[in-house]
This record gives structure tokens, sequence and C-alpha cells, in this order.
């Protein structure tokens, strides 16, 4: 299996999901597009992963390389890869199939409660998860589902937390790779955000609660072995 991540920070690194594969002995390359954004052709991978990242979907000006990670991802997606996206990645997926992605009414940040729909338990990847699970979350952006999508968990502020597109295909808004290691690293580059509100966590708070890391990385490999075992 050879697995491409495309990573849009530093500080928002794969955690939990390279150590996956790295476990697996599979094949890992990047684009760090904050070093470069040199991507491959599709024969050279299998399985597509696209992490989070600052910006939004929307700052193709700024962010120049954006607009042909979307094009690129269209194209994976066509061409039957296995694509997974997280935060950002999640909202990059739903643009590339044609959906709007926009301003949330609220930002997530923190250890959140989602909830998981009804077709969630019928879906392969989320049918033994329980129906209420806290997340680790980090979004203002939120976006509507993509034509054929199914929509597989939700939250109070923000409606579409997750879905998936012929089975292939899996959007998350939220963190369920963060390490102890990272999740410092993105509290630290993201203090400016850290404003307390409803759905807004001090540092403090996110750090205090680190015992959930275990359980949201225990989420993630249960993923990410329903995915392997169902495609490979």
């Amino acid at each position: 299996m050879r697995i491409h991540i495309l990573q849009h920070e530093r500080y928002e690194s794969p955690g939990y999901i390279e150590d996956w594969i790295k476990e697996k002995n599979y094949i890992l390359t990047f684009t760090r597009f904050y070093e470069s954004g040199i991507l491959p052709e599709m024969n050279e991978f299998d399985w597509l992963i696209i992490m989070g990242g600052p910006m939004g979907v929307y700052d193709d000006n700024t962010f120049l390389w954006l607009k042909e990670e979307k094009i690129f991802i269209k194209s994976s997606i066509d061409a039957g890869k296995i694509v997974l996206g997280i935060c950002l990645g999640s909202q990059l997926i739903a643009a590339a199939l044609g959906a709007k992605v926009y301003k949330n009414k609220f930002k997530e940040i923190g250890w959140l409660n989602i909830k998981l729909t009804k077709n969630a338990k019928d879906n392969f990847l989320f049918s033994s998860f329980q129906d209420h699970i806290k997340v680790f979350q980090w979004h203002s952006d939120k976006f509507d589902l993509p034509a054929g999508a199914i929509r597989l968990a939700e939250s109070e502020a923000c409606k579409n937390q997750a879905f998936v597109v012929n089975d292939k295909v899996i959007a998350l808004q939220f963190h369920c790779e963060v390490t102890e290691s990272s999740l410092r690293e993105m509290v630290i580059e993201g203090k400016s955000e850290l404003v307390p509100n409803e759905y807004v966590q001090t540092g403090e708070d996110i750090l205090r609660q680190k015992n959930l890391i275990h359980t949201n990385n225990k989420m993630m490999d249960a993923l990410l072995n329903k995915i392997e075992n169902k495609f490979l």
C-alpha cells in the first residue's frame, strides 16, 4: 500500500496516522505545501490523506497551490483512490466535489461532542462506535454535503461533521490523529484563536484533557483498519 499525505502546515502533522502507517510498513510519501507544491502522479499512490491547516479552501489568491490541490483531489477521487480528509482536508474534499465551503456561525476549538447520525450505524466505518463521542475540533469553516454524500456525524455548532461518498471517500471535520506533541504545537501556534466561548476552550483546558488523546487515537486506528480491511 502506497499512501501519500498532503500536509499544509508543519504543526498540523499526521500524528497518529503516521504512526499507524509506519507500524504497517506501508510506503509513505508527502507533499508539504509549506515547502514545495510538487504532487505525485496518479500511478504513484493508492491512498490519499489530506491534513488540516489554518487557511480556507477559498484562499486561492493567498495560497496559490490551493487551486491545483483541489483539482488533484478531484482527480484522485475520479481515479478510484481511497481519499481521507481531516478538517481542512474534509473541506477540500467537499469543495472538490462541488459543495460550498464557508464560515460557520461558531468556531469549534477543543474537546467537543459529536453525535452519530442514523446513517452512521449502517456504515462500515462508524457502525461500531458509540452514538456520542468527544473529539478534538479546530475549525471555523463548514461545508454543505456534496452530491451523493452520506452524513455520518453532527455537533451542536456544526451540522456536517463527517461524510462518506461511495465508501472510498471519507471526510472528517475533527482531529482524531492528534498526539500529545502535535496537540501542544497546535495550541502554541493557534493561541490567538483561543478566545473562550461556548465552543472554544482555553489552551489550558485543551491540554488538561490530554487523556482523551488515547480515545481519539483508538477511533482513528479503528477507522484506518476498517478502510484497510475493506479495500486491501
